[in-house]
């Protein structure tokens, strides 16, 4: 009896430490290093680096950006450049923006949403935006309403169409602009932007917004809305504001055209003798910027496309290659410049969507950009004015905005396919007889999504490179 009475004795003991055990499991076995559930701002850089990594990439915002709008040329390797994209960085492209720009924001929205961070929603809706706007601008209909839904058991989502995924950006933009600053706050440590300042990311809303609205300016009325974000004081009002991110001074931290020219010792990409061609005509200082000066001291393009460059007469040390400004490691990717900004608002001036001197504004972009490149710009500046005749501006205001956007690859072609200036002919022997219009979907959605990709080629029309997207009809 003795015995049994130790046994249970002991026996009860062990049930209440295992139950004591049990009780304390989570406490005790959670890691305080390793938390489940991150805080909000910790995805900024993520999705950040992913956008500017992808959009500046050589294979993408060089190969079938730059060299599309013709600022850059390639003396090597000339396949993209004559409208033969790589198939495996189209797919990289929607991969990229997918799983990482658009998904990782939408998560970031609902942990700050968790944390009743309004701002931090506010700033996960325009990231979100961004790569909407972003893929809808380089393939046409793409999956919006039914994006990210794997989780919900979606795997093959359907196609919206262009108008359809405007307007949902346009009312994220509006919520986004709406949240910011309204309760919360932005880690400055993790934000990589704008180091935490709340003002600055709703103009960065403001300013992506105005930009989408001209985007679409042909196919929908948009002035109340442009007027509105005038009215609001919220748009850039200097290259303080204006939203990149800014690279770090080392591999694997560095602008990937630093990564890849400088540090990959792959000095194919030089300037197109368009561009040099433009800026050399007129004195512009920002070609000194742009371009080096060749093995005969002069700054000298090529032009787009040849198979193999005849006789020699384009090659790597008698082309300029890109100015030594464009290959720093610490070169800011842009979001939207402030440059730009006021190129758009020169333009929405000039055709009577908002208030305001289109001259002014015209100037003002002119003055940025110069501001941007470190050089003395007013001598240029003070030959420059807007002709009377409005479709004379317009192309002035067009090809400022061009020469502008110099290495930003990707928004340099989409804003040449918006407003066809400068002129440009198609590449010398190129694959096709027109410069492309857009991205043709990844290989991989003509077989895993098959019915909706059917049926968004046939309601926009064939999966080719020169189908016009919609707001270019």
């Amino acid at each position: 009896m003795k015995r049994f009475k130790i046994i249970t004795i002991l026996f009860l003991s062990l049930l209440v430490t295992t139950v004591s055990c049990d009780n304390d499991f989570e406490e005790i076995n959670t890691d305080p290093n390793n938390p489940t559930t991150v805080p909000s701002s910790l995805l900024i850089p993520g999705i950040a680096r992913a956008a500017q990594n992808r959009s500046y990439s050589t294979f993408t915002g060089g190969d079938m950006g730059a060299c599309w709008s013709q600022q850059f040329a390639k003396v090597q390797y000339n396949d993209e450049a004559r409208y033969i994209p790589r198939q495996s960085v189209i797919t990289a492209v929607w991969d990229d923006y997918y799983a990482i720009v658009i998904s990782d924001a939408d998560a970031m929205y609902n942990i700050a949403e968790s944390e009743g961070n309004n701002t931090m929603m506010g700033v996960a809706l325009t990231l979100q935006a961004y790569g909407y706007a972003f893929l809808t601008d380089c393939y046409g209909s793409i999956p919006f309403t039914e994006a990210i839904t794997a989780d919900e058991g979606n795997i093959a989502p359907a196609y919206d169409t262009q108008d359809v995924v405007y307007s949902g950006i346009f009312s994220m933009l509006d919520k986004a602009i709406s949240l910011i600053g309204t309760g919360g706050s932005i880690d400055e440590t993790n934000d990589v932007v704008y180091g935490g300042d709340a003002t600055k990311w709703k103009k960065f809303a403001a300013s992506l917004k105005f930009r989408a609205l001209m985007r679409v300016s042909g196919k929908m009325n948009v002035s109340s809305a442009l007027q509105a974000l005038v009215d609001s004081g919220n748009l850039f009002a200097s290259n303080d504001d204006e939203a990149k991110l800014v690279y770090l001074d080392e591999d694997p931290s560095a602008n990937p055209l630093y990564e890849t020219i400088v540090y990959g010792t792959r000095g194919e990409w030089k300037v197109n003798s368009v561009l040099v061609d433009m800026l050399a005509s007129t004195s512009d200082p920002r070609l000194e910027v742009y371009a080096a000066l060749n093995d005969a001291d002069i700054y000298r393009g090529k032009p787009s496309g040849y198979t193999d460059v005849p006789n020699d007469d384009y090659n790597y040390t008698n082309v300029s290659a890109l100015g030594e400004f464009y290959l720093r490691p610490q070169l800011p990717g842009y979001f939207v410049s402030n440059a730009e900004l006021k190129f758009l608002m020169a333009e929405a001036a000039t055709k009577g969507y908002i208030s305001g001197t289109a001259n002014d504004y015209f100037i003002e972009g002119i003055t940025a950009s110069m501001d941007f490149n470190g050089v003395d710009g007013s001598a240029y500046i003070s030959g420059q004015f807007l002709q009377s005749n409005t479709a004379t501006a317009l192309q002035q205001i067009a090809e400022q905005n061009w020469i502008a956007l110099f290495a930003q690859g990707v928004e340099s072609w989409t804003e040449w396919r918006r407003t066809g200036y400068p002129v440009l002919s198609p590449a010398f022997e190129a694959d096709l007889n027109e410069i492309p219009s857009r991205y043709n979907y990844p290989t991989t959605e003509s077989s895993i999504n098959k019915a909706n990709y059917d049926a968004a080629v046939a309601a926009q029309g064939a999966d080719e490179l020169t189908t016009p997207v919609w707001w270019m009809n």
